[in-house]
């Protein structure tokens, strides 16, 4: 991980803050649509950083040292 990067459990708990200052529903319109707007690009990178680790996970190693997909048969 970077230096500069956020981490996902930071990325989520300001997305959190986000949603709840959203429900509150005493922001301007035009605050309303910049915080709905960073929420949905935390929202994306959240969803693809999940992704990714789940594609991870779902590796396995062969005996060569290999990457696979796990399948169980």
């Amino acid at each position: 991980m970077k230096n500069n990067e956020v981490k996902f459990e930071d990325k989520l708990k300001e997305l959190e803050k986000i949603v709840d200052e959203l429900e509150k529903g005493d922001t301007s319109l035009d605050d309303a649509i910049d915080k709905y707007s960073k929420a949905m690009k935390l929202a994306k990178e959240c969803s693809e950083k999940l992704k990714k680790a789940e594609e991870n996970v779902n590796k396995i190693l062969t005996e060569d040292l290999k990457e696979e997909d796990f399948t169980v048969e």
